[in-house]
């Protein structure tokens, strides 16, 4: 089953990293896995977008047209797809650089499963609040630090007290990595890119 592990990093995420270890995946496995969950915030952003609207504040509620939408969305997901490969192809560097010998496909592994949390949160988009999703996104993004940190000696063999200096490393590249994303849409929406408003 594609999302197997899904239930276990959420009840008993040291167990299911284990779980995880003894039976690595194949590089299709950790493949499909990334595309199914990185649709759920793309969508979910689609539908609150087009037919929900977002609430800022006060106000009336901010919506777009579905063709604009449409596009917003795809590059999302091309962007949250991307993302996990980057931080995996980061994550899979620095290991050697701290001694541990792991493959791409064990570090594309705890990539997309550290990055399941904060796919998660764009069920929240269902709930288009500005401050909902603020802080749903907070959550999960303390708990894929908080899995990343738990995983990686498991998953990279790294040991404890190297760990944590990788996982800092690591978790370091990752905020510089969303960064450069925030800055191309920024540059982008002010080239004219940016979405058509329906009100």
């Amino acid at each position: 089953m594609i999302l197997n592990h899904l239930w276990g990093l959420y009840a008993h995420p040291k167990e299911e990293w284990h779980t995880i270890d003894a039976r690595h995946e194949s590089f299709r496995y950790s493949l499909i896995h990334i595309l199914l969950i990185a649709l759920i915030p793309s969508v979910c952003a689609y539908y609150s977008a087009v037919y929900l609207g977002w609430s800022i504040g006060t106000g009336e509620r901010i919506m777009i047209t579905a063709n604009s939408a449409i596009l917003l969305s795809v590059a999302m997901y091309a962007a949250l797809v991307v993302g996990v490969f980057a931080l995996a192809v980061l994550a899979h560097w620095m290991a050697r650089t701290f001694g541990a010998t792991p493959n791409y496909t064990q570090a594309l592994e705890l990539s997309a499963y550290t990055s399941t949390p904060l796919f998660m949160v764009g069920f929240a988009a269902l709930y288009p609040e500005l401050w909902v999703v603020m802080v749903v996104g907070l959550l999960g993004l303390i708990y894929s630090v908080y899995l990343l940190y738990v995983g990686t000696p498991i998953l990279i063999h790294i040991p404890e007290e190297r760990g944590f200096i990788y996982v800092t490393s690591v978790v370091t590249s990752g905020v510089v990595l969303l960064v450069c994303v925030l800055t191309a849409t920024a540059m982008l929406w002010s080239s004219g890119f940016g979405p058509i408003f329906t009100n």
